[in-house]
């Protein structure tokens, strides 16, 4: 989809109205969501004696939940779930321990991604790491073999979680400001209690097949569905002098068109492209903004089939403007050492 300049500013004019909270819809999110999460653990717990296979099969249930609870966690921090920033606040500290997201923290790393979102020049903070073919090409081959193994999806789906949850999501970034700082050492202390708490109570067996394995499944959920969403074939990638902040909103963030029982448990995440265009669209009102907003209908679609397809993309080629599979920068290098022979 290639956007006229001049026809930017209108696009964000009338993307704009959906820009608007309702409490109503955000409370009725919370019942619906929030309310049966803790029910299915709860559940999980009460029948780990009875069964550990239905118990390991509600934690799969509740997978779906911690990410449909990451989405109101997510719109907390683009103040856009409460007209109140105190109930914002509020609920993403909750949704936060709820899905082991230190609110402060993330918020203001995922407020860096989307304003450096597909520029060359800014990458590595709220972001999936990604090389252009050139940098591969320049990278020594210690560093060549850390990216494969990093892009590899054992890696960073099977990995990936536990990183994010044990590492990542624990510790504050060097330039951390001290209420962020705070934040995160409060929300770490509310999950280190409940955690003692659980296992001491209901044992640690019973609290990996719930917690471990729920956690564990929507952490790679919630990975794919970022790497989804800015790794697609012809994604948009530019250097900061070119680099323009639709595009890299409707042209860089992908419609991931999902079956409407997914699209309800991922909460309507895959209208990525309305999200990165309009961040304070809640999440109840992207669908919406994307039906009524023509424009928008010609982003890049992607479906459940298709989308598996993204899993061999590795590298950004500049010269192209698409991604392209270790297998075709092979045959790149060797198609240059034929070229240097031949001269």
């Amino acid at each position: 989809m290639a956007i006229d300049k001049e026809k930017t500013k209108k696009l964000r004019q009338d993307v704009a109205p959906f820009a608007k909270s309702d409490t109503g819809k955000s409370i009725f999110q919370i019942l619906n969501t929030i309310v049966p999460l803790i029910a299915l653990w709860v559940a999980g717990y009460a029948l780990v004696d009875v069964s550990p296979w239905l118990t390991a099969g509600l934690s799969v249930i509740s997978a779906g939940f911690v990410v449909r609870t990451f989405i109101i966690f997510h719109d907390c921090t683009h103040g856009s779930f409460f007209k109140s920033k105190k109930a914002n606040d509020r609920i993403g500290l909750l949704t936060g321990v709820l899905t082991s997201f230190p609110y402060e923290k993330w918020k203001r790393e995922h407020t860096i991604h989307h304003a450096t979102s597909s520029n060359l020049d800014k990458r590595g903070i709220g972001d999936i790491d990604m090389m252009t073919v050139e940098e591969y090409l320049q990278a020594s081959k210690g560093q060549r073999l850390w990216y494969r193994f990093y892009r590899n999806p054992f890696v960073m789906f099977g990995l990936g979680p536990l990183f994010m949850v044990l590492i990542l999501n624990r510790f504050n970034r060097k330039d951390a400001k001290k209420k962020e700082r705070l934040n995160t050492y409060l929300t770490n202390a509310i999950i280190a209690g409940i955690c003692v708490a659980l296992i001491y109570f209901m044992g640690w067996q019973a609290f990996l097949l719930v917690q471990g394995v729920t956690l564990f499944i929507a952490g790679a959920l919630g990975i794919w569905l970022f790497y989804i969403q800015h790794t697609y074939e012809d994604s948009y990638f530019e250097h900061d002098s070119e680099w323009d902040y639709v595009k890299a909103a409707v042209e860089g963030s992908s419609y991931y068109k999902l079956p409407k029982l997914l699209q309800w448990v991922t909460g309507n995440i895959g209208f990525h492209h309305v999200h990165h265009l309009a961040p304070r669209v809640p999440n109840y009102n992207l669908e919406k903004a994307h039906n009524e907003t023509p424009p928008l209908h010609m982003a890049t679609t992607i479906t459940l089939r298709t989308s598996l397809e993204s899993l061999r993309y590795k590298l950004y080629d500049e010269a192209q403007g698409k991604f392209i599979s270790f297998k075709e920068v092979n045959a790149i290098v060797k198609q240059k050492a034929a070229d240097n022979m031949a001269a």
